[in-house]
């Protein structure tokens, strides 16, 4: 088995008492640690995972991988009755048994209900798909669970303390921005840039107009900083100005959609913005680019 627990999990596991009496055949010794083969029906989930939803397509092809190569690492369980519940591992006992296995590859442990809590919350911080939001109410509760401070959280997780300070500022923001964050509407950087915009309505309104890549985290942190400091924002365009402008953009669109023959449309102004030129068909497309190879 090459594969390994995190570090964070390895070194929590360590010095952790083996359960002593496990009715089923030994597989093998991992770093001293007795490995057995156990039958998945005597293995069930825990009802307290913190983890409630598992990515489909990560699923399958943890699936894929459990067919070819079989369960690389092996779960960590703790004795209840007759049965083992799972402490750590249930995306590869899921995929397990989606594929038909009918044994697990499981190490037992004697851990009491503080420390299974601790470990599920550490395993599901290990995860590859954790969204920012998901992995700072893990922290904030790996942290209430045994008033950890940052530096002893950040130990514990094989994170910086100022990572873990950073991550932990993100449940200050508002509900509906931290929602955005979750749905990967709106990235970290982004969010953290919202934290300092103490009015709720202004806090939403900034975060749904840069989400969904509408606006970079540099082109955030110049908008809030304007509003932080009124005095720094860049002068307002007179209602001539803005109308004259109007007016070059209108021409400018006009131009491209005569010569291009196709739909045009500019956003933005003098400084900045953005052109689009629409294609409806790849002979369409080959047109444009001949046009343009023509202007060169």
């Amino acid at each position: 088995m090459s594969k390994k627990i995190g570090k964070g999990l390895s070194a929590l596991l360590a010095n952790i008492e083996d359960e002593r009496a496990v009715p089923a055949v030994s597989k093998e010794v991992v770093e001293g640690t007795q490995v057995f083969e156990l039958p998945i029906e005597k293995v069930f989930p825990n009802p307290e995972q913190p983890r409630k939803t598992f990515g489909e397509k990560e699923q399958r092809e943890l699936e894929e991988s459990i067919k070819i190569h079989g369960v690389l690492q092996p779960l960590i369980l703790v004795k209840r009755g007759e049965k083992y519940m799972i402490v750590a591992g249930e995306r590869r006992y899921r995929a397990s048994k989606a594929v038909g296995l009918a044994t697990i590859p499981a190490i037992v442990k004697q851990i009491d209900e503080r420390l299974i809590r601790e470990i599920s919350l550490i395993e599901n911080l290990q995860r590859e798909n954790l969204n920012a939001i998901e992995e700072a109410t893990a922290i904030k509760e790996l942290m209430d669970l045994n008033e950890y401070t940052q530096e002893q959280v950040a130990l514990r997780i094989g994170k910086s303390r100022p990572s873990v300070a950073n991550t932990l500022r993100l449940l200050l923001l508002d509900d509906e921005v931290k929602s955005l964050v979750a749905q990967d509407r709106l990235s970290a950087g982004h969010a953290r840039t919202l934290i300092p915009i103490g009015d709720r309505e202004t806090q939403i309104d900034l975060a749904y107009q840069a989400a969904d890549g509408e606006m970079t985290v540099r082109e955030l942190e110049i908008r809030v900083r304007h509003i932080l400091n009124p005095e720094t924002a860049p002068r307002r365009m007179t209602q001539a100005e803005k109308t004259r402008l109007s007016l070059e953009m209108r021409n400018l669109v006009d131009d491209m959609k005569r010569i291009f023959c196709t739909k045009v449309k500019a956003v933005g102004n003098e400084n900045k913005g953005r052109i689009y030129i629409d294609y409806y068909t790849k002979d369409d497309l080959q047109r444009i680019f001949e046009l343009m190879d023509r202007l060169k």
